[in-house]
């Protein structure tokens, strides 16, 4: 099985390489930063179901997507698979999104890969985290393009307003 995803992520790493836009989202070819590494990682997972690849995504994750809140989970084993340390580096609840409020470098303007932090529900420590692809403006409003997990139920691209974005991080792989 680990053999099958490594060859799943190869070739959907070579595809998003060679690919000017994935859906309707431009993605670099020649990325300036190391954590479009990160971009590549998730977008291997890109149109995965919590159910219908419940098997794929509780092994990649480490938590059953049916069952747990699974942004952050995802995006930490994103950052494992890149040899960068997660958010349990810097707290004790790394499933939580707002865990990773104090990870990496905080940043102002984002770049494609950058860990974006937004509030979710109605309780101050819900939330919800993804990686930056790229702003488009909607009716005259940025808006956040992210890849993450647990959004519509899967891995996907959608946009969030930039005005209540949190935070926006940035992580290093480790040497």
């Amino acid at each position: 099985m680990k053999l099958l995803r490594i060859i799943f992520l190869l070739v959907a790493g070579n595809i998003l390489l060679a690919c000017e836009t994935v859906g309707s989202f431009k993605i670099p070819n020649r990325p300036t930063n190391p954590q479009y590494e990160y971009v590549k990682t998730a977008h291997s997972f890109y149109g995965m179901h919590e159910i219908r690849d419940r098997q794929t995504l509780k092994e990649f994750t480490g938590v059953d997507p049916s069952k747990t809140q699974w942004c952050a989970a995802f995006v930490n084993a994103v950052l494992k698979e890149n040899n960068t340390l997660g958010s349990g580096s810097v707290t004790e609840v790394p499933l939580m999104a707002r865990s990773f409020l104090f990870w990496g470098e905080r940043v102002n303007e984002p770049k494609i890969g950058d860990v974006v932090v937004f509030p979710r529900g109605d309780q101050g420590w819900q939330g919800h985290v993804g990686f930056y692809i790229e702003t488009r403006v909607i009716k005259d409003i940025d808006y956040y393009v992210i890849l993450g997990g647990n959004q519509e139920n899967g891995v996907t691209y959608d946009t969030y307003p930039a005005y209540k974005a949190l935070t926006i991080r940035r992580g290093f792989p480790q040497d």
